[in-house]
């Protein structure tokens, strides 16, 4: 093994060989992670970001050994509960993975012992229904007094420690409430406006809402549409859309991921090919399609034709504005804003572009927060990483609420809602970034 330290190359990441029957074997599942482990003890850079390393490294120290070899391979499940792929190692802190030769992927590897996991059948129902977010969403909003009493029971304390005990909801974790009027069943669409590309960006839009903004906050939605009609931007919705996969993948049930895949990536395709940049306002059903798909799938064309036409609103409104077809007639200054970037944004690489159009609103003052804020998806909601998603988060709650805002804000809605909570009271309003910016506007 080369002794070469560090890398100054830019990170590659390998396709993912899920389909080989290797990749689910236990015995060579656990000799890798005992390879990569044994690296990433010597290094240790790792330490702050999640519980994951933390745990690796008291596994270590507390052995018999002092050194992997005194820590069981079966202890080795312990690390792999704690990481949510948030893929800040990968990106931000390790000097080790390709094109180095040593060849580490901490997060790929975690996927893979998740992987492993549930073709054993070891996952637990809690956790199978929590990932199921577009069939949760189907059956939580029809009709409205089935929202209504969904609602209802996420609020009430009794029926949250039930939740607690039975299911592994953790009973202070405050769940998003769902909207009757889902975003895709009210979106009022424009198309009428003429198609301007830019040198940068295509003149139409189509969007592909998520889960989360289609059945728990179709506002985040429509403030897009309010944007680019402003813009005068055509737009359309993508014909059918599923659950992007993230969900699932963060599992480890990448059959169904593939099933997913089959559904949207058709549609999306299409759309694609018909010269539209496909439009998801949250970030990480954006990185699905940008990045794990395609190294799920690096040999199907449509899938590379899809993430190349894949944006983050932000990423294209602020290359719609190098193209000089943005309008910037911003009328209501923000004041202070604490904002925070989400892990499937940073690890995007497209800079830090809501910031960029936040701070060009007149009166406007960002600050910007660019750590994990430990909630990640449903792995906060889990009764045994509750505690530990506000332990992490705790800094980044401290650091929005030291600018005294007059918002806090995230691309992730969810993120946003954590830090909510972990902020406690607050006299600084919660909006999403595209709300904001609709705000700026003057649109109603």
């Amino acid at each position: 093994m080369t002794t070469r330290e560090g890398s100054l190359e830019a990170p590659k990441r390998h396709p993912l060989d899920w389909k080989n029957p290797d990749f689910y074997d236990e015995t060579k599942l656990l000799d890798e992670a005992q390879r990569v482990f044994d690296i990433c003890q010597g290094c240790r850079r790792c330490v702050n970001l999640c519980t994951a390393f933390p745990r690796l490294f008291d596994l270590i120290d507390e052995g018999s050994s002092g050194e992997l070899d005194g820590v069981e391979k079966q202890k080795y499940w312990e690390v792999v509960d704690r990481c949510y792929l948030c893929d800040m190692c990968f990106m931000t802190k390790c000097p080790y993975v390709p094109p180095h030769p040593w060849n580490v992927d901490f997060p790929h590897l975690m996927l893979r012992a998740k992987a492993v996991k549930y073709k054993k059948g070891q996952t637990s129902f809690r956790d199978k229904l929590l990932s199921s977010t577009d069939l949760m969403g189907k059956l939580a909003t029809i009709p409205v007094v089935v929202v209504q009493t969904v609602n209802a029971i996420n609020k009430a304390p009794a029926a949250r420690k039930l939740m607690d005990s039975m299911l592994g909801i953790h009973a202070e974790r405050k769940l998003p409430e769902y909207d009757s009027h889902k975003f895709r069943a009210t979106a009022r669409i424009n198309e009428s406006f003429a198609v301007k590309d830019g040198a940068r960006t295509q003149g139409k839009v189509a969007i592909y809402s998520t889960c989360y903004v289609n059945y728990n906050e179709p506002g985040i939605g429509h403030d897009l549409l309010k944007i680019l009609e402003h813009n005068e931007i055509p737009v359309r919705l993508v014909e059918k859309e599923a659950c992007c996969g993230m969900p699932k993948l963060e599992l480890g049930d990448l059959e169904a991921v593939e099933q997913l895949k089959n559904v949207n990536i058709p549609h999306l395709a299409k759309l694609a090919k018909e010269g539209y940049a496909i439009l998801t306002p949250v970030p990480s059903c954006t990185l699905m399609y940008k990045q794990e798909l395609p190294l799920m799938f690096p040999d199907d064309e449509e899938v590379k034709a899809v993430a190349a036409a894949m944006s983050d609103p932000f990423e294209y409104l602020m290359l719609r504005n190098r193209d000089g077809l943005l309008k910037t007639d911003f009328k209501q200054p923000l004041g202070n804003v604490s904002y925070h970037i989400p892990c499937h944004l940073r690890v995007q690489n497209i800079g830090q572009k809501t910031k960029d159009l936040l701070q060009m609103v007149p009166g406007t003052q960002v600050s910007v927060v660019e750590r994990c804020s430990g909630h990640d998806g449903t792995w906060g909601v889990k009764s045994e990483h509750f505690a530990d998603s506000m332990k992490i988060g705790k800094a980044v709650f401290k650091q929005m609420a030291a600018p005294d805002p007059d918002y806090i804000s995230s691309d992730c809605a969810i993120a946003g809602r954590h830090i909510q909570q972990g902020m406690g009271e607050s006299k600084a309003q919660k909006q999403h970034p595209l709300t904001l910016i609709r705000i700026a506007y003057g649109l109603g």
